[in-house]
């Protein structure tokens, strides 16, 4: 039987569609798995032919989309962009477990030395929520919101313990639909059956013993069942009010640091103590407090559609808005709340969430009535390709944005270890022949650059008369102090504790600009600039780690 792809998934949940489903929603959400399945990026003409639809609907999406703030089209391709992040942000928070207990996964990982991975279940599978990964030449290369079979993973043996004869059909169907596990891009896929033991009746016998095993021991190991070399060993964390898997800790090695053998005496003692004081946290934590839903966001489709026409799908942006009004303290709203949150209608607001229902979206609330949440699928939106960037990718295209608007050369820096220098770690040339080109992974001197004042000034204790400022006007210059003729103008780049972890600067030559032209032409286009990176780093960095380098 040939195997089936993730479109051959879509269309046939679209064969079977309510009646009352948004059919643009449900095309919508098509184009953004397809996105994140390619990495973040496709061409138009690619995505028409991972989706099935015909162009004209393509670009009718990735436009609204786009004014969304959730892909951008440059040039010839579609790119994901941080923004689509608030969906799958929404779901993480009211979720909780990664703010209560990836604190723990990451000392646990700095203690061990290892990857230190949560998981939760997503019907058959697993899916990440957190990761703590160890940047090595030979590392763990998994990401948050990345979806792994049940049967080739440690987790899954342990979510398995609490399947009913239901979830045991449904897993039986995809694998039999999918004995190669090519909807799971995370995963290598399976090699055609060889022996006796690949076959789908030895597959689902060593299944079972290993969720025996794992329903006796507490615990579950994964000896290279997703690819040669890899191991782990993982844990339950359970939830204080129902005694259920809430998700599963699991520390992750390869067999040249750790053979699985061995993992139960050198990992798990740890592990599980780790995982104590997890369900502690848990069994500690005190109601979440509501924060504050989103508010225009009917007014602010209904005057787009106005303003674009038929370019923008205003059903596609209302039915994805209905997302955000979940989250932290949120985990679960009646229809009444989500149309009171998003200003939409009922009507609109009920169809938007039989439609996410119907793609595995959104799901009736286990102890509360006529209540919906949001699922791991939600992850599936964008997520994995955009939850391993870093900060220089994340400036780049604002970087191009902004030397584009200004015609000068803009970068993006921050300070070594010892405060002494800058080290350009992103940057966007112009095209004259008098220009400032300094190459990433440049060090200057951080007290003769913008760059280097505007992050120095940030830094606690007495400053200089020159670095306080530049402290109180937000924004340094540099007057041919670096060389002759150079002449820059810099600002910070915050994170979200209001730290200066990175600064921007327009650089020019003095025959070209004055001082005072800095200040009043460059320096508003360089603050919005700013704001753009640090909108995005927000963004990614709600539940993610970004490097600055």
């Amino acid at each position: 039987m040939p195997a089936m792809t993730a479109v051959d998934a879509d269309a046939r949940a679209g064969a079977g569609e309510p009646a009352e489903a948004v059919g643009p929603l449900v095309r919508g959400v098509g184009v953004l798995r397809r996105l994140a399945e390619a990495g973040g990026t496709l061409s138009p003409s690619a995505l028409e032919r991972a989706t099935g639809l015909a162009r004209s609907t393509v670009d009718r999406i990735t436009a609204t989309l786009a004014r969304m703030g959730y892909v951008r089209l440059d040039g010839r391709d579609v790119v994901l962009t941080p923004g689509v992040l608030e969906l799958g942000n929404a779901y993480l928070a009211a979720l909780r477990l990664p703010a209560l207990l990836g604190a723990r996964a990451d000392t646990l990982a700095d203690e061990l030395d290892e990857s230190v991975s949560l998981a939760v279940a997503d019907r058959d599978g697993i899916r990440f929520i957190h990761q703590a990964t160890r940047r090595r030449a030979l590392s763990v290369s998994f990401r948050i919101g990345d979806l792994l079979p049940a049967e080739r993973t440690a987790p899954g043996a342990l979510f398995a313990t609490q399947w009913a004869e239901p979830d045991w059909a449904r897993w039986r169907t995809r694998r039999a639909e999918d004995p190669r596990d090519t909807a799971f891009p995370a995963v290598p896929p399976r090699p055609e059956p060889a022996t006796a033991d690949d076959t789908a009746d030895a597959v689902e016998a060593a299944f079972a013993d290993r969720v025996r095993a794992a329903r006796r021991d507490g615990w579950a190991l994964d000896d290279q069942l997703i690819e040669p070399g890899l191991v782990a060993v993982s844990a339950p964390v359970r939830d204080p009010r129902t005694g259920r898997v809430a998700c599963v800790a699991s520390v992750v090695s390869h067999t040249s640091r750790h053979p699985a053998a061995e993992l139960p005496a050198t990992l798990l003692p740890r592990l599980r103590e780790a995982v104590e004081a997890m369900e502690a946290d848990l069994r500690a934590a005190p109601p979440p407090e509501p924060g504050p839903a989103p508010a225009g966001l009917a007014t602010w489709t209904t005057a787009t559609k106005q303003e674009l026409g038929r370019d923008f799908v205003e059903s596609l942006a209302r039915g994805l808005t209905v997302l955000t009004a979940f989250g932290e303290g949120r985990p679960a709203l009646s229809l009444t709340d989500v149309a009171r949150a998003t200003g939409l209608s009922r009507a609109t607001a009920r169809r938007a969430l039989l439609t996410h229902e119907h793609l595995g979206l959104v799901a009736p609330a286990a102890h509360q009535d006529r209540a919906f949440t949001l699922t791991p699928r939600v992850l599936d939106l964008g997520f994995p390709p955009l939850s391993r960037t870093t900060l220089p990718r994340l400036a780049q295209p604002h970087l191009r944005a902004l030397a584009d608007r200004v015609r000068e050369p803009a970068a993006l820096a921050v300070l070594t270890a010892d405060g002494t220098e800058v080290q350009y770690t992103a940057g966007a040339d112009t095209s004259g022949v008098l220009t400032v080109r300094i190459p990433v992974g440049a060090r200057l001197p951080a007290a003769a650059t913008s760059l280097g004042r505007v992050l120095l000034a940030d830094a606690d204790g007495p400053l200089s008369p020159e670095l306080a400022e530049a402290k109180a006007r937000g924004y340094a210059l540099a007057d041919e102090e670096l060389e002759s003729g150079l002449r820059s103008v810099a600002v910070p780049v915050r994170d979200r504790t209001g730290r200066a972890v990175a600064a921007v600067n327009v650089a020019t030559h003095a025959a070209r600009r004055t001082l005072e032209d800095c200040v009043q032409r460059l320096l508003p286009a360089l603050r919005a600039t700013a704001d753009d990176i640090q909108r995005d780093l927000h963004q990614v960095s709600r539940f993610t780690k970004v490097p600055t380098t």
